[in-house]
């Protein structure tokens, strides 16, 4: 993290809290349509199959875009980056709410996707740049936690909505919500120090020399690469399917089958908050990623040998699996990327690192569908399961490798911050 672009405690503090509100609002704006899935077939008169390809489909879109947008992010205004996906993701909430075309609709959400995946690994950037690296940690620990707090806001807005009167109002309101954030990032974030010019990256003396996918086989990235596929398939799989899973299994109403997701955030916070504390005793964030995984992969393996046991404990054993994912993922796609700080590429590597957690995701949504439709949602519990055992085991293979990688990252970052402070 380069001294010169860092700022004040103040505005540290002022930069953080602007970035945990823009990701709470991105999360108001991605998962509505998730949360609101089992009206939206009701209404529209549509299968899960069909209804659930907007979601897939925004998976994948998501997953590309953050290979152009963690390029992007290394080379222009990550500030201006994150005011565009906002601003065209807000547009799209309010054009799916003004429409019955489900072929149309999903063509919108594919978009949202896209427009989403500007907003992460910039985000990473400005906090890696602005940040020192112990405010990076606190940060890294509460925009996620972020998220999930705006995760909470769609499950308890959803139905509120419903209530009211449709699930269209909710997407209005989250773009209402999302519009507004913008402006208050666009205020807050206006006196940020520039990047240092003539350099993409400002903590890097020598971005060039060593190449990204040589980087990622000393890592031990490419393993994790795989673990991580197997956290967005649980994490985001679980998310979506959670209020049909409880309305179809327990014979519960969609508004209070959407109610009970609200506990999956909740353990989600837990587990970051946990997350951080395990990273900090381990001082190793794949071991610490692999320990979660474990916890998670216990919690699945109980679900379908609990299965009939009632609504309270599998919403509960999947919490508990969602929330390890969680604390995974604030590990392996939150800090993970500042080691590559020396070399040029925070924001490239974010990207390429949530890419393969969307492509878990795009897996898991419309494959869930299919296996839960064809075979029944006990087989399914059994492959979620499986999934949970293989990022365990990915996860263990790797940890060796990764700490042996951040002492080099570590001695590589302390040359380039003396060659910065001594121009």
């Amino acid at each position: 993290m380069n001294p010169a672009a860092q700022v004040s405690r103040q505005a540290a503090r002022r930069l953080t809290a602007l970035c945990c509100l823009i990701y709470f609002a991105s999360y108001l704006t991605r998962l509505d349509y998730g949360a609101a899935l089992t009206e939206i077939i009701l209404d529209l008169q549509v299968s899960k199959e069909t209804a659930i390809l907007a979601v897939t489909g925004s998976f994948i879109t998501y997953g590309v875009g953050q290979l152009f947008s963690g390029a992007l992010g290394d080379r222009f205004s990550p500030r201006l980056l994150i005011v565009i996906g906002m601003i065209a993701t807000c547009l799209c909430n309010i054009a799916v709410a003004l429409l019955d075309n489900m072929p149309v609709i999903t063509v919108l959400w594919c978009c949202n996707g896209f427009f989403q995946s500007l907003l992460w690994p910039p985000l990473v950037k400005l906090m890696v740049r602005h940040l020192p690296k112990a405010d990076y940690a606190r940060g890294c620990v509460l925009v996620n936690g972020a998220a999930n707090v705006g995760t909470i806001a769609v499950y308890l807005l959803v139905p509120l909505c419903i209530q009211l009167g449709s699930w269209r109002l909710s997407f209005h309101s989250a773009a209402l919500f999302g519009l507004l954030s913008t402006a208050a990032w666009l205020w807050g974030t206006r006196d940020l120090p520039p990047a240092p010019s003539g350099n993409a990256s400002p903590v890097s003396a020598k971005p060039a020399e060593t190449a990204l996918g040589r980087l990622f086989l000393l890592s031990g990235l490419v393993p994790v690469m795989g673990a991580i596929i197997a956290l967005g398939t649980l994490r985001d799989g679980l998310t979506t399917w959670m209020p049909t899973f409880i309305a179809e299994n327990y014979q519960l109403g969609s508004s209070l089958s959407i109610l009970t997701a609200v506990v999956l955030p909740l353990f989600s916070i837990v587990c970051i908050l946990l997350s951080s504390r395990l990273q900090s005793r381990v001082q190793n964030e794949v071991l610490a990623s692999a320990l979660l995984f474990a916890l998670g992969s216990a919690a699945s393996c109980l679900l379908p040998l609990l299965y009939g046991s009632g609504a309270a404990a599998s919403a509960f054993l999947m919490s508990v699996t969602t929330g390890c994912m969680y604390g995974a993922n604030m590990l392996l796609i939150g800090q993970i990327p500042a080691y590559f700080a020396p070399y040029g590429c925070v924001s490239t590597t974010s990207g390429i690192l949530n890419a393969c957690i969307y492509v878990g995701s795009a897996l898991s949504t419309y494959g869930i569908a299919a296996v839960s439709s064809r075979f029944g949602w006990l087989v399914t519990t059994v492959l979620w399961a499986i999934i949970a055992l293989a990022g365990t085991l990915l996860c263990a293979f790797s940890t060796r490798r990764w700490g042996n990688f951040t002492r080099i990252s570590a001695e590589e970052l302390e040359k380039t911050q003396k060659i910065t402070s001594s121009r």
